[in-house]
């Protein structure tokens, strides 16, 4: 099934890129889902080259997550 789900919300925190290992890097962030009447806070994990893709985005910047 490759069905890829959606959410939006706001970035709620962003850690930096860890090095796991020589060949695994990490990062995680923390989106907040108020879409709904209790908020939601919802961390994600980007791996390998997808860290940098919340370089430009900043706490409180309102963004769409894609996830399988």
């Amino acid at each position: 099934n490759n069905m890829s789900l959606q959410v939006k919300g706001k970035l709620k925190l962003k850690g930096e890129a860890l090095a796991v290992s020589d060949r695994f890097r990490k990062r995680e962030f923390i989106l907040t889902d108020d879409s709904i009447q209790y908020p939601q806070h919802i961390t994600f994990q980007l791996t390998q080259d997808k860290c940098s893709l919340i370089d430009n985005i900043n706490p409180g910047d309102e963004m769409t997550v894609s996830f399988n």
